[in-house]
C-alpha cells in the first residue's frame, strides 16, 4: 500500500522531522528569555492555582490531590495537543507540501516529535510536586515509556486522519477544539473515576480518553494501569490504523488540491 510506504518512508527521515520538531518550539519563544521554559511554568502555576481551588471543592488532601492532579493536567496536555494540532499537520504545512519532495508523514512526526519535546518539559511540574509531596513511584514508573509511545504510535494514525479531513472540510479543527473542550470535563482529569463510576460507569467505559489517561497517568502514581484500559486502547489502535490506511490511501493524492 501507498499510504503504509509513505508512513514507513517518512518515519525512516527522523533525523529531518527531529529537526523540524525542535524548530517548530524554538519559533514559538523566538526573543524570550526562557524560552520554552515558558511551558514548563504556565503548567505550573495552573497546577497549583487547580489544586488549591478543586482540592477545596472536592474536599481532598492537597498531599494526595495535587500529584494524581499534576500527573493528569500534564498528560491532558499532551494527548489535547496532539488532537488539535493534528487537525492543521497538513494546512499548516501546505507550503512545504507543496515544494518539498518527500512523504506526507513527515509533517505528522514532526509535529509529534514537538509535543514529545513539550512533554518532557512538562513533566518536570510533575516531578517538583512529587518530589515536594514525597512521592516515590517504584517500578510502575518504567510502564511510562510504553505508554507514552502507545500515545505518539496512535497519535499517527489520528493526525493522518484528522489532517486530511480538515484540508478538506475546514469546520473540522472547530469541531475538533470543541469537542476536545468538552471531553476536559468528562474526563477524569481534576476528578477521579471513584467519584463517578458507581454511579454513571458507562461516561467512563465508553470514553476513549480516560482509558489513554489510565495508562499515563497510573505510572507516575506508582500504579499499574488495569489491564482493560490496554484491551480497549488495542482495539481502538487496530481500528484507528486500518481506517487511517484506508482513507490515507484513497485521498492522498488529493491532498495537495486541497489545501
Amino acid at each position: 500500500m501507498r499510504s503504509l510506504i509513505d508512513i514507513l518512508r517518512g518515519w525512516s527521515r527522523h533525523e529531518l522531522w527531529r529537526t523540524l520538531g525542535l524548530q517548530d518550539i524554538k519559533s514559538r519563544y523566538r526573543r524570550s528569555v526562557i524560552g520554552p521554559f515558558w511551558i514548563t511554568i504556565s503548567m505550573g502555576v495552573m497546577v497549583a492555582a487547580l489544586g488549591i481551588v478543586y482540592g477545596g471543592i472536592f474536599d481532598q488532601e492537597l498531599a494526595d490531590y495535587l500529584p494524581y492532579l499534576a500527573a493528569g493536567f500534564v498528560m491532558w496536555a499532551f494527548i489535547a495537543s496532539i488532537l488539535t494540532e493534528g487537525t492543521n499537520v497538513f494546512i499548516g504545512s501546505q507550503g512545504l507540501i507543496k515544494l518539498l519532495p518527500a512523504p506526507l508523514s513527515i509533517h505528522v512526526f514532526k509535529m509529534l516529535a514537538s509535543n514529545a519535546m513539550i512533554l518532557v518539559h512538562n513533566l518536570m511540574v510533575f516531578v517538583v510536586v512529587a518530589v515536594i509531596f514525597e512521592l516515590r513511584p517504584g517500578i510502575e514508573l518504567l510502564m511510562i515509556i510504553p505508554a507514552v509511545l502507545c500515545v505518539l504510535f496512535n497519535g499517527v494514525w489520528i493526525s493522518i486522519l484528522l489532517g486530511l479531513l480538515s484540508a478538506r472540510f475546514r469546520d473540522v479543527p472547530l469541531v475538533v477544539s470543541s469537542v476536545v473542550q468538552v471531553m476536559f470535563f468528562l474526563t477524569p482529569v481534576i476528578w477521579r473515576p471513584e467519584m463517578l463510576i458507581n454511579k454513571r460507569p458507562m461516561v467512563l467505559e465508553l470514553n476513549p480518553f480516560y482509558h489513554f489517561m489510565e495508562i499515563l497517568r497510573a505510572p507516575l502514581l506508582g500504579d499499574f494501569a488495569s489491564t482493560s484500559h490496554w484491551i480497549v486502547i488495542g482495539c481502538i489502535t487496530a481500528g484507528g490504523w486500518i481506517t487511517t490506511l484506508i482513507v490515507f490511501e484513497i485521498y492522498k493524492k488529493r491532498l495537495a488540491y486541497w489545501i
